[in-house]
């Protein structure tokens, strides 16, 4: 059985995957979530410290999910994105992924509440991801060039579906990328040019 904390937490992931931020106050969502602000005070620091470890849950399941791709040998570069890419695409993740976003760009924005996030947000996903093609034959110092490149496109990708809306075109985007990267990797994995 979860702690409180984890309670709260997966309370407030599903609040938020189902009814997004919409501007709550910490008293409004404490009230959300069947507790009182005071419990969310205690266990995150305030509304800004929850939404910091939301985003961190829900990128957690999400390298989660990538991880268990790579133990199936079956499973190609191209494939891992275009399965990581429809994942991400899921609208109903979109609640989160605009969460994201928003709070990533107040920490670059120096803003003390968001500054926690930046701790491993890049960095958290190029283990999973170097382990992963180091497991297809690409030599390490390419894996890594390779794991912040796909880091890249594919919150790239997701900003420009959150803006635009245009499913189809993106879509066409993270396919081209899915084909081109698994050309390149074979290429790298034969022991061919790694640029």
């Amino acid at each position: 059985m979860p702690d409180p904390r984890q309670r709260l937490l997966d309370a407030a992931i599903d609040h938020l995957a189902a009814h997004g931020l919409s501007d709550l106050s910490l008293r409004q969502l404490a009230a959300a979530l069947g507790t009182s602000h005071r419990m969310l005070i205690y266990h995150f620091g305030g509304r800004e410290g929850l939404l910091v470890e939301v985003i961190r849950a829900v990128e957690r399941r999400q390298r989660e999910t990538f991880a268990g791709l790579g133990l199936d040998e079956a499973v190609t570069p191209g494939d891992a994105i275009r399965r990581m890419w429809r994942r991400f695409s899921d609208p109903a993740l979109a609640p989160h992924e605009r969460l994201f976003f928003e709070v990533y760009g107040q920490a670059l924005q120096g803003r003390t509440h968001a500054l926690p996030l930046l701790d491993g947000v890049v960095e958290s996903w190029l283990e999973p991801a170097v382990e992963f093609a180091r497991a297809r034959g690409v030599p390490e110092d390419v894996a890594r060039a390779d794991a912040r490149l796909g880091v890249a496109v594919m919150r790239g990708l997701l900003l420009d579906l959150l803006a635009t809306g245009d499913s189809a075109a993106v879509d066409a985007a993270a396919e081209r990328f899915a084909a081109a990267y698994e050309a390149l990797t074979a290429e790298t994995s034969r022991g061919g040019p790694a640029s």
